[in-house]
């Protein structure tokens, strides 16, 4: 099938599909997913140079949209030190189940790890989602929800960054290997930090006196490839340099403008991000779930009590109440981004096998469509009252 005909069908689909989804109260996100589950058949290579090569760059571009349009560093430190503890719980309480479960099933190690970093993660656009729904976004616990949902995510990128430079070696790395991998880390950081702080808030006064046509905008789109690159060429993951690099453009008021972010998103969430997720859903191999049965249900059911009672429990030691407390767990359960990059990445990196991957996939899509119920019970359950979620 002609390249510029998979694109057309890929994108329309998944606009199609995702409208669909959004009217039945769920994230856009199964639209992508759907798209590329109905189109695969009809697809000779989904995994071609050039498809392959777009849903990569729907990656980068999903990371960079999200921490230049969400993430706050100044937010992150205004809640941390409420959010830290139970963040830390969601995240270990998670990741020590999915490490479990590989373990049971005698998986590789470094599958393992990938399995338990799928699960540690939360979707901060399906939390937004789910708190405005609910008219909870500035009600207690709402901002402790997403602003432990964004932290989540902060950490959820340094870990998959640490694995993924481990994972390039197939095994443990040793001391040589390790001093490489620290090195690269550091040296990338350190990089970021000085454009961050030093080149691009004077680049960007200069680009503002540009004349040329979205001057503004084109400089935006080539720090996040250049973090990118960077990133890949110090041994991280070019989605890890395009997440810092966004970070770092949202703390520049000149750069983090509101029209410039639309157009990020405008042609991110448009054109590339679609091509990801469809990639996601045509890489689903439905025989193996199949054939994998309990190890697809131990996945679903583990990945979202694990971070259910992660959550819980790491509120009730800062003394939240119970009801609170539930809704914290549940508002940490809906995964979406980094998950489904995470088993992509793992999958290219012939860690991660197609059960796995398969599984992962499955059990993102029915989070997504779980939490938003299970909030809003528990938030009838709080306020003692049939309140109503938009669309639920």
């Amino acid at each position: 099938m002609d390249v510029i005909l998979q694109i057309f069908l890929v994108v329309l689909l998944a606009k199609i599909f995702g409208e669909l989804s959004i009217r039945l109260g769920l994230p856009s996100i199964l639209g992508g997913i759907l798209a590329g589950i109905v189109l695969g058949p009809f697809f000779a290579d989904p995994n071609g140079e050039i498809f392959l090569f777009l849903a990569e760059l729907g990656a980068i571009l999903l990371f960079f949209t999200a921490a230049y349009n969400e993430v706050s560093i100044r937010y992150i430190q205004a809640l941390s030190k409420y959010t830290l503890i139970p963040t830390f719980t969601h995240i270990l309480v998670a990741f020590v189940c999915g490490y479990t479960l590989g373990y049971i099933f005698n998986l590789g190690f470094l599958e393992n790890i990938f399995i338990g970093i799928a699960f540690s993660s939360t979707s901060i656009g399906s939390v937004v989602n789910m708190l405005i729904s609910c008219n909870y976004l500035s009600k207690n616990p709402g901002p402790l929800v997403l602003s432990s949902a964004i932290l989540n995510n902060f950490v959820g990128v340094i870990m998959l960054g640490l694995i993924v430079s481990v994972a390039t070696y197939q095994r443990l790395p040793g001391g040589k290997e390790i001093l490489t991998i620290i090195s690269g880390v550091v040296g990338f950081l350190v990089i970021m930090i000085v454009l961050g702080y030093k080149v691009y808030p004077v680049l960007f006064k200069y680009i503002h006196r540009m004349q040329i046509k979205e001057s503004i905008f084109a400089f935006v789109i080539i720090i996040a490839l250049v973090s990118a690159y960077l990133a890949e060429i110090l041994g991280l993951h070019s989605v890890i340099g395009a997440f810092i690099g966004g970070i770092f453009l949202s703390e520049i008021p000149l750069a983090r403008i509101e029209d410039i972010q639309s157009k990020v998103s405008g042609i991110s969430y448009g054109v590339f991000i679609p091509m990801f997720y469809a990639f996601i859903g045509m890489s689903i191999d439905f025989s193996i779930l199949q054939t994998n049965g309990l190890f697809t249900i131990a996945v679903i059911v583990l990945a979202l009590l694990g971070k259910l009672f992660g959550g819980y429990i790491g509120s009730r030691i800062l003394k939240v109440n119970s009801y609170d407390s539930l809704i914290f767990g549940i508002g940490s359960m809906p995964k979406a981004d980094v998950e489904l990059v995470v088993i992509s990445i793992g999958l290219s990196m012939g860690v991660i096998g197609n059960a796995s991957y398969s599984a992962i996939v499955l059990m993102v899509a029915i989070s997504v469509v779980v939490s938003p119920l299970l909030l809003k019970y528990a938030i009838q359950a709080k306020e003692g009252a049939n309140i109503g979620c938009r669309g639920l």
